[in-house]
């Protein structure tokens, strides 16, 4: 099985209330979900400087990373071409940041398709990947040590 690791960026922007996300779509377009804005870091980018560009990217706006809240990491297996299979491995660092100019503007060509602000209160009504309740979780506890225990289960 190849082993695969992807390191990623993403922003938490919360503004009166709302936090910004936007819409992933999958390659094959048929599934969408909100997420952070953020993603991939290029070969010999810093994390920084990632979360900057992806976040212009996605929505627009010139975003600045204020405070870094913490790291996430998840691991999943997937089947690849001639039937080989992969363990990917993400690590995610996640800011938080504020807007310092641009524009909401939707993404063309990308991975996004649509950015937008969201009422705190309405997120667990929406369509999401689990990074948007883990950047969550990482705004409002803002652990020391920047890791957050799983959720507790009955």
């Amino acid at each position: 099985m190849r082993e695969e690791l992807r390191v990623a960026a993403y922003a938490v922007c919360v503004r009166d209330g709302h936090l910004l996300l936007a819409r992933w779509v999958s390659r094959d377009g048929g599934e969408r979900k909100w997420t952070l804005p953020g993603g991939g870091m290029d070969h010999g980018e810093d994390p920084y400087a990632t979360v900057v560009r992806e976040a212009a990217e996605e929505t627009g706006y010139t975003v600045e990373p204020t405070v870094l809240l913490g790291i996430d990491t998840g691991r999943r297996t997937y089947p690849r071409r001639l039937g080989t299979r992969a363990d990917h491995q993400a690590l995610r660092i996640v800011y938080e940041a504020r807007v310092a100019g641009g524009d909401l503007r939707h993404e063309t060509n990308g991975s996004t398709d649509m950015a937008a602000w969201h009422p705190l209160d309405e997120i667990p009504t929406l369509e999401r990947v689990g990074l948007v309740d883990v950047g969550i979780r990482l705004w409002r506890e803002r652990p020391e040590n920047g890791h957050l225990e799983p959720p507790a289960t009955p």
